[in-house]
């Protein structure tokens, strides 16, 4: 069975998980802990709950969902698993931090790379990957079936959706891709978005605006 555990990280408001399971074993999903204090509540709950990191997940690779991904590599050892189309999107992250006012060096690590359909497993559990672009070419959603719950990203949100005016942003594309990969999904699966409040299926599909 997974479990979830959420903070709302740096000057955005990133929500970054950690999903684990009865054995203890995890995944920490788009690191945005960007502070000292961040990154020891993040560590904190690890330690104290007896985790063991497997991999570091993105759903894409937008500066406020990685500010953490370097200290979270080089401190648990492990691949990060994203998948290709937002590398470049990671690799602009430096220029990107400068218009922001602050330094972000260059990712240096393993990276793993994942495509629509295949699973990344947790012992017995499973998450599929749904690639679901619009708010950056290679966002990707992770789905539980057995869970019920799906982490979205930036794709959609509790009566909104994933900004498309970001670089390779595309509107359509992002309507597209939640109309076809996630409102497939049973009403009561559980969407845990990369900003705000946890939503669901059936409520997005009945009350969201941008698909009235």
């Amino acid at each position: 069975m997974l479990h979830i555990k959420s903070f709302a990280f740096n000057p955005f408001s990133e929500n970054t998980y950690i999903v684990f399971n009865d054995e203890k074993n995890a995944f920490i999903i788009d690191p945005g802990n960007f502070t000292d204090a961040e990154t020891a509540a993040l560590q904190g709950f690890i330690t104290e709950n007896q985790l063991k990191i497997q991999n570091i997940l993105l759903t894409h690779a937008h500066i406020d969902h990685v500010l953490g991904l370097q200290k979270m590599h080089d401190f648990y050892k492990v691949p990060v698993l994203m998948h290709e189309l937002d590398k470049e999107i990671l690799d602009r992250n430096p220029m990107n931090a400068r218009q922001f006012g602050f330094f972000f060096q260059p990712f240096e690590g393993e990276i793993r790379y994942l495509k629509e359909n295949e699973t990344v497993k947790l012992d017995e559990d499973e998450l599929k990957i749904l690639h679901v672009p619009g708010h950056s070419p290679g966002s990707i959603a992770y789905y539980s079936e057995a869970g019920n719950l799906i982490i979205s990203g930036d794709v959609l949100f509790e009566g909104s959706i994933g900004r498309t005016d970001l670089y390779k942003g595309n509107h359509e594309q992002l309507i597209e891709s939640i109309r076809t990969k996630l409102f497939v999904l049973d009403d009561e699966t559980k969407v845990y978005s990369g900003h705000g409040n946890p939503t669901a299926i059936g409520f997005e599909k009945n009350y969201n605006p941008f698909f009235k």
